[in-house]
Formats: C-alpha cells, structure tokens, sequence
C-alpha cells in the first residue's frame, strides 16, 4: 500500500510555531509530526509515500533528504498554490496509477497533523470488505463540523456545528453523526471520479460522489486514541500523551 501525507497547508492556527517552519516540522517530544507519522506507516508497512508541500517548502525537502528520506521512498508534491485536500490528492493521482501490476490496489490519505493509534492494517481491511470508494476513519466526539452516515455507516450528507441544518446528498430514514479524523484509506478508481478543478476540499468530492449513489463508508475509531494538532496547546497536550505513555 502507498500512501500520501497531507502536509501543505500554512498551520495558522499553530503559530507563533510556525513563523519559521512547516507545520510538518513542528516538534513534539523531539519528533517532527512528519517524521511521527512517517513512523506509523512504516509499522503498518507503508514504503511509498507523497507529500504534498507548499509552506516553507525548501525546509521539508532538506529535512527529508538530511534523513534519507527515512529508507522510505518518498515523492514531493509541491504546490504553488495551495490546492486542498481534494485538489492536492488530484494533483498526486499519477503516484498512485504508476503500478500497472496493482491498478486497484488502495492507498492511505493522512493528514500530518493528526497522531493516533488508530488501526490502519484494520482500516484496510473493512474498507476492503464494504468495497467502498473511501473509507473514513470518524468518532463520536464534539467537532465544528459533522459527517451524516445512515444506518449502514454510508455517507449521506454532512452538518455544522450541534445546532446546524443537516444537508443530505441522499434519503436516510436515520442519520448520525461523526466527527470526521483526517485519515481515509481510497481505492484508485475515486482518482478518476475527482471532475472538481483546482483548490477543492476531497468531502466536497465525497459528498458528490455519495449523492451520485457511490459508496464512501465510515471507519468508527472511538476506541483508539486520536488527536488534532493543529495548535499549541493540543501539541502540548499530545507530548504529555507520550511521555505518559498513552500514545507511543
């Protein structure tokens, strides 16, 4: 399995750590939140990888050729212009197609400033099961922003905030809410769907695909560990996790 780390955005909300940095370089416990998560896919045998970069992108690159790129195989993307999750992931399809011998082999989208514990090789294989487009690694926790799934734990619209009008892209007599977790394992044939052009967010794809009748299915991950990291406090917070041991 390939895999693509989402790690150009401007990391705003982590300033003032990232006035002179990436946010893939911001530290905790004395690793890099790339280098964490580099780490995670190398135990879930992952090899191959695409980072995309924009912010600071010069440092990303020395940083990874001074570590030799980790034994990993590692590709750049680099935007010129930030291009979002969906815009970035349609920009990185030739990385994924190259393999004539595993045309539908599917791949790990993971945005760098995320740590958890969440099962990836478990992901995987429900994701191979429900033979979905996209699988979503969701929680039940409070978010600004829900994912909706019906009672199959299939995509069916989305809504803002505890207090927002639900927006179905399809029927569901019963919907519920998740907090969506910025990991998703894809299968290759979605590249060829992504018709949106330039910055674009993959759930506004997802969203479409879903009232188009394609299945994108949720992963529930409430017994593992998660975390944002996209400010300083929760990277605080996520270095004290560590040195407790609560996370590795």
């Amino acid at each position: 399995m390939k895999a693509m780390i989402l790690a150009a955005g401007l990391g705003t909300r982590l300033r003032p750590l990232t006035d002179d940095r990436p946010k893939a370089l911001v530290e905790i416990a004395g690793r890099t939140l790339l280098e964490i998560t580099l780490a995670r896919l190398r135990t879930f045998g992952i090899h191959e990888v695409i980072v995309n970069v924009h912010h600071f992108a010069g440092k990303v690159v020395d940083y990874l050729r001074a570590q030799r790129d980790f034994g990993m195989r590692i590709v750049i993307s680099r935007e010129d212009v930030l291009l979002d999750t969906g815009g970035g992931l349609k920009k990185s399809a030739w990385f994924f197609l190259e393999n004539a011998e595993t045309p539908n082999e599917p791949f790990l989208l993971h945005n760098v400033d995320v740590l958890s514990t969440i099962d990836l090789r478990r992901m995987a294989e429900v994701h191979a099961q429900g033979r979905a487009l996209a699988t979503v690694a969701v929680q039940n926790r409070k978010t600004s922003r829900y994912l909706l799934f019906d009672s199959s734990m299939k995509l069916c619209g989305r809504r803002s905030g505890e207090d927002g009008k639900p927006e179905l892209v399809r029927n569901a007599e019963q919907v519920e809410p998740f907090a969506f977790s910025g990991v998703h394992i894809i299968s290759p044939q979605l590249l060829g769907k992504l018709t949106e052009d330039g910055a674009f967010s993959i759930i506004t794809s997802y969203l479409r695909l879903a009232a188009e009748g394609e299945s994108i299915q949720a992963f529930e991950a409430d017994e593992y560990y998660w975390r944002d990291l996209g400010k300083p406090k929760n990277i605080a917070q996520a270095e004290e996790d560590i040195k407790s041991g609560i996370v590795g």
